[in-house]
């Protein structure tokens, strides 16, 4: 390989897929000399990569951890097993990930060559996710849907969709995409909406068909601080968020391993644990408490009592229809 700069790309990925490289073996991989090697390594720590070197006749080299984050190197496959894993995070419960892998999603497929693309497309078609709460169709979003109005949003470019809200007929709407935001299982966009004037929050799962317009628009004033409180505030009682707290009489780990993928679970002592849940509603969340497999005591929100009274009578009366 005599392209300098191909033969850099080469060498990265080479030391991002193996922890440790003898010297010669790395100079063989690459078709070249070690001396041309000692150059190439030199090169990649001038681009900040930190390339550690071991000496002596067993000397070689490694990709050693750095105080920041570099550019990786992905194959085909670790490319579309990224944009899977990051599709499913996206759609997941756990606190604040959703937002970070949208945006990183989003980086991943505007550079994804279509093949890969499709690839990821036929993966997610094909595979059903495993995961507790209700599932439907009617308000999923799709993957493709998602990235494209993130990488708007991010280059403030105007976007053209169509929109069907409820009970009424799609229309196709010109929008200047401001932020995504994620609140309980949805997805939504605020946004300057061209054609009435104003801003607007759009579900996503309502949304189809985005593509950018090619303009870019000059920043606007926002009507409220943050995003995700004006979503709450425009869109009402649609949704409501509820944060369930209790004490569980069992091991934090234990409890941990049973719902501790849609919960926070933190060690109270005394073999106890505090679990903090955040839910559209509390049949969730008492499902929830129910599998750990132990006592507990709720502490908030207050009507969370009522509620499990009403679920323990329904469940009294099927067990003693059995009896």
């Amino acid at each position: 390989m005599t392209d300098p700069s191909a033969r850099t790309l080469r060498l990265l990925s080479l030391l991002q897929a193996r922890r440790y490289w003898p010297g010669p073996d790395l100079a063989g991989r690459l078709g070249v000399s070690v001396r041309t090697l000692r150059r190439d390594v030199d090169r990649l720590r001038e681009l900040g990569y930190p390339v550690s070197a071991s000496r002596g006749v067993d000397g070689g080299y490694a990709l050693a951890p750095g105080a920041a984050l570099p550019p990786l190197v992905l194959d085909d496959d670790e490319a579309v097993a990224l944009a899977v894993g990051l599709q499913a995070a996206a759609a997941g419960p756990v606190a604040g990930m959703a937002e970070t892998s949208v945006r990183a999603l989003a980086k991943l497929v505007q550079v994804m060559p279509a093949r890969l693309r499709r690839r990821v497309d036929a993966l997610r078609a094909m595979t059903v996710p495993a995961g507790w709460g209700p599932t439907s169709t009617d308000d999923a979003v799709d993957p493709a849907v998602l990235t494209a109005v993130a990488l708007a949003c991010r280059d403030t470019e105007r976007t053209v969709f169509g929109y069907t809200p409820p009970g009424r007929e799609r229309s196709e709407r010109t929008v200047e995409p401001h932020r995504l935001v994620a609140l309980g299982r949805r997805w939504y966009l605020v946004g300057w909406d061209l054609d009435r004037g104003d801003w607007r929050v759009f579900r996503l799962d309502r949304l189809d068909a985005p593509r950018g317009t090619g303009a870019v628009f000059g920043p606007r004033r926002f009507p409220a601080e943050d995003a995700a409180a004006y979503v709450r505030e425009r869109i009402g009682s649609a949704w409501t968020r509820f944060v369930v707290e209790a004490v569980v009489a069992a091991p934090a780990g234990r409890v941990r391993e049973r719902i501790g993928r849609w919960a926070a679970v933190t060690d109270d002592g005394d073999g106890g644990c505090r679990v903090r849940i955040e839910a559209d509603d509390l049949d969730w969340a008492a499902l929830a408490l129910g599998v750990t497999g132990a006592p507990f005591t709720v502490l908030s929100p207050p009507e969370m009592g009522p509620h499990l009274r009403d679920l323990a009578a329904r469940y009294t009366a099927a067990g003693a229809a059995l009896s």
